[in-house]
């Protein structure tokens, strides 16, 4: 996820604003903007990364899977011949391929479920760290609006949605 052209251009105004401002609180709400933007470039990464990760191993579950039914063919193909021959009184020496076919369809099987889970793990990684971008942006928005307004009680809301965002982010390292 990149960042939102919007919330660059307000964290320019917050730190144009606390070069020339009188209030104290203005230098606090420039600070906990660029903390924001710290945060939210760290979880940006890491939502990228999962988001790729998560893609591979879809792709490598599907390569799985066709390699099962590639399995399951040539079993029902062997299966058929060796029907066919016992059926014409012939001896069927192929019936052992019949086991190993299915028993390899087992452990591709189990490998493709493995990498379905977890691509499902990544995605949620991957939407965690999303939302911690989402709150963290919002977070440095309202802190611009706290700014050109000149209303301190932004910065405090501003600071609630960075909380979230923090939240969201030590979730995601947890997780």
């Amino acid at each position: 996820m990149e960042e939102v052209e919007p919330v660059e251009h307000a964290q320019e105004q917050i730190h144009e604003h606390a070069h020339g401002a009188r209030e104290r609180w203005v230098l606090g709400v420039a600070l906990t903007a660029a903390v924001l933007a710290g945060m939210a470039a760290i979880a940006a990464s890491l939502s990228g990364h999962h988001e790729s990760e998560c893609v591979l191993d879809q792709i490598k579950a599907s390569d799985q899977w066709s390699y099962y039914q590639a399995k399951g063919i040539k079993e029902i193909s062997v299966a058929s011949k060796c029907d066919i021959l016992e059926a014409m009184g012939k001896p069927a020496p192929e019936r052992s391929d019949v086991e190993r076919y299915r028993k390899e369809k087992e452990d591709i099987r189990e490998k493709a479920q493995e990498l379905t889970r977890e691509s499902e793990k990544h995605m949620s990684q991957h939407m965690t760290y999303a939302r911690a971008v989402t709150m963290s942006q919002i977070a440095i928005a309202v802190a611009a609006i706290s700014v050109l307004s000149k209303r301190p009680m932004f910065w405090y809301l501003s600071m609630g949605f960075g909380a979230a965002g923090v939240f969201f982010l030590a979730r995601g390292l947890m997780g």
